[in-house]
């Protein structure tokens, strides 16, 4: 079994899962809207262009998304989806992506004692990211 995150957006599930497809060089799989749905039983409360669920591909990992109506819907907390750029020049391009707007940023891009350079921030959707390069910080590099 491998986990799939799901994340739960106020309204803005294209908007963000599009965007992160986008930065991450993911692929959009399917988006299902409250519009899509048979019956008025199968929809969500809500407008019809509210996504009921989206899947995304980045990578291996698959990342699945939707809206909750404003009832339901309750600020992300207790993780954040993290993200290993492979270079310094890919981190601060996802960073600069992800991060612009940002609703707020925990730790600016810095060098740590694990990482070459590592962020934590909460993007202008509500998702919250940890960026890490460990670069010749890699303790697996060591070992090889």
């Amino acid at each position: 079994m491998e986990p799939t995150i799901y994340l739960f957006f106020n309204g803005t599930c294209l908007e963000a899962m599009t965007h992160y497809a986008e930065t991450l060089g993911g692929e959009i799989v399917y988006v299902f809207r409250n519009g899509d749905a048979p019956d008025a039983d199968s929809r969500m409360p809500g407008d019809d262009h509210l996504v009921m669920n989206m899947m995304v591909k980045l990578g291996a990992t698959t990342v699945m998304a939707s809206d909750s109506s404003d009832c339901m819907y309750s600020k992300p907390q207790g993780f954040r989806v993290q993200i290993a750029p492979p270079s310094l020049a890919e981190f601060d391009r996802v960073y600069d992506a992800l991060a612009k707007d940002a609703r707020s940023v925990e730790m600016a891009p810095g060098e740590t004692f694990w990482a070459e350079r590592f962020a934590m921030f909460t993007d202008r959707f509500g998702t919250p990211w940890m960026l890490n390069h460990t670069g010749a910080k890699d303790p697996g590099a060591a070992a090889s």
